[in-house]
């Protein structure tokens, strides 16, 4: 017997952070959860697995339309067509007080209840699924606490969207310990909520397959969901697939052998086509970093909106609308001697050491705190929240000042090498 664990599929949510510009993929950008999900159903249906679970999140809030409910039942039809029953719970995002507008799900399709924790059997498959969905978004308290004891005779599955004891970007909600989890005698835990895979434990499976999609630059890698093989009652595989049709990477590109900032592009341009040729037919978003001491760092940071388009531009060519640049990021340095040009008694030298004694741990930043705090006022709102947000914390404010000084102290002392 096999089945299908996915968790956090966020149907219709669009991907955050990506730029508009000339030649990019919109489509396959706008649609990345829609053919994520029925890459999903594919997979059930090619493996004739014996069930689908989904572990909260299907959705990413309230319908903005009808549209999203029918795509969700539709490809849930496609199941039902094969035999395939499918097991789900509301999470955070689509807890039942999120969700205003309602369609009858297919009738292979059971959404476990809201109000107490409720066991659903497959009597075909030997499976008992125990699990809860969220009846409100902050669901605070241990929700696993309460899950029936495991059915003796029966494969048993626990089905839980939580951040168990807690996970970096994600809320706390429906809190539990692991113990807790493995207390209940259950064959397998499958999770929700967190968005990178994650297997707990082995003995029982405790498993956060994932989001099916990465939506932003803190979601890169592989996603999709994992498919389970259980022969003659135990678990015997345990399996990642990658079902996402838009692969979120960083590249990062050594453009120190670059004595212009053309060479620079070229460089960049090779490292996307090595990327892209990974991704196995996915379109690629990437964050280009460019990085390394090298003459180029002079013309990079000097013409920086030249150099990111012609970044993108590369990224065009290359991909054939299948790379699109989520950002780019010029991180060069030269190759001058800072501290040499530290020592020297002039102005150029003066200030250089202003800059680099502003960096230090010990420096008197207040002042320019108060400046950027009043700048923070004035931005709009799209500026200051989400994955995309300007940063104003310490180290943001070091990295700040490292580039100003990596840019205008080498522009001081062009005149003077000429």
């Amino acid at each position: 017997m096999k089945f299908v664990h996915a968790a956090d599929l966020h149907i219709d949510s669009p991907l955050l952070g990506l730029a508009r510009y000339e030649g990019a993929n919109h489509a396959a950008i706008r649609t990345a959860t829609r053919r994520a999900f029925r890459n999903l159903i594919d997979l059930c249906l090619e493996e004739q697995v014996a069930f689908l679970l989904l572990a909260g999140d299907v959705f990413d809030g309230d319908w903005k339309d009808y549209a999203t409910g029918l795509f969700f039942a539709s490809e849930l039809a496609r199941l039902r067509a094969a035999d395939i029953p499918v097991v789900l719970i509301r999470g955070n995002h689509d807890a039942q007080s999120q969700i205003t507008r309602h369609l009858r799900l297919p009738s292979n399709a059971h959404d476990l209840s809201v109000g107490a924790p409720e066991s659903w059997e497959l009597p075909e498959a030997g499976v008992v699924v125990h699990g809860q969905g969220f009846a409100v978004r902050a669901v605070t308290e241990n929700l696993a606490a309460s899950y029936p004891a495991a059915v003796p005779g029966a494969f048993n599955i626990g089905l839980l969207h939580t951040s168990a004891g807690g996970r970096e970007g994600h809320e706390n909600y429906a809190p539990c310990q692991l113990t807790t989890l493995i207390d209940k005698g259950y064959d397998y835990w499958a999770l929700g909520h967190v968005h990178q895979r994650e297997v707990l434990c082995e003995r029982p499976y405790i498993v956060f397959p994932g989001n099916l999609q990465g939506r932003h630059m803190r979601e890169i890698g592989s996603k999709g969901a994992t498919v389970v093989t259980v022969e003659e009652g135990r678990i015997s595989a345990v399996e990642h697939r990658a079902l996402d049709v838009v692969s979120w990477q960083l590249v990062l590109v050594d453009a120190s052998e670059a004595a212009n900032g053309a060479e620079a592009v070229d460089l960049a341009r090779a490292e996307l086509a090595r990327v892209q040729g990974a991704c196995q037919g996915r379109t690629l978003a990437a964050r280009v970093v460019l990085g390394g001491a090298t003459r180029a760092s002079a013309a990079l940071r000097s013409s920086a909106e030249q150099y990111v388009n012609e970044v993108r531009l590369a990224a065009n060519d290359v991909g054939g609308g299948d790379i699109f640049i989520e950002n780019v990021v010029l991180a060069t340095r030269s190759p001058i001697d800072f501290e040499h040009v530290r020592e020297q008694p002039d102005a150029v030298g003066q200030l250089a050491r202003a800059l680099h004694l502003l960096q230090g741990a010990e420096a008197d930043r207040s002042w320019l705190y108060q400046q950027l705090a009043d700048l923070r006022h004035k931005l709009p709102l799209e500026l200051t929240e989400g994955p995309a947000a300007l940063r104003f914390d310490e180290q943001h404010l070091r990295d700040i000042l490292a580039d100003v000084e990596q840019t205008l102290v080498p522009r001081l002392l062009e005149p003077m090498e000429g």
